[in-house]
């Protein structure tokens, strides 16, 4: 089990106001900050989670943003993912696949994709059926 992921981001303030509206959609808000400072030089890292548990970092150190990154968040039901993407477009991501089942996963996979600022792929996915 994965307790935690994290990766560098090349503006961590538009990554934050993405984040910040995107996943709040998913019941999923900013919980800590780690400044440059405290690191040491070693960049800000942002801490995004729910129930005390920051589970997704994104963080100004660490290397070169490259873009590559896939990450998926648990949605409840199809109208979470629904409005994950909404507010993910809203935030200023860009559409990588719209809301709808993906039978080719399985069939009663439901996601969304979006491109964040950085070009990551971040999802919303519900393993079910419609609620």
């Amino acid at each position: 089990m994965i307790d935690h992921i994290g990766f560098p981001v090349s503006d961590l303030a538009a990554a934050r106001s993405f984040y910040d509206r995107a996943l709040a959609s998913l019941g999923i808000s900013l919980m800590m900050e780690v400044t440059e400072e405290m690191t040491g030089g070693h960049g800000a890292h942002l801490g995004y989670g729910r129930d005390g548990n920051p589970f997704f970092w994104i963080s100004s150190g660490g290397g070169p943003a490259g873009g590559t990154c896939h990450v998926a968040f648990a949605a409840p039901d199809h109208a979470t993912v629904d409005a994950f993407h909404k507010a993910a477009l809203a935030a200023g991501g860009r559409d990588n696949g719209a809301p709808g089942l993906r039978p080719h996963y399985h069939a009663s996979y439901y996601g969304a994709f979006i491109l964040d600022p950085d070009g990551n792929n971040i999802e919303a996915v519900h393993h079910g059926e419609p609620t």
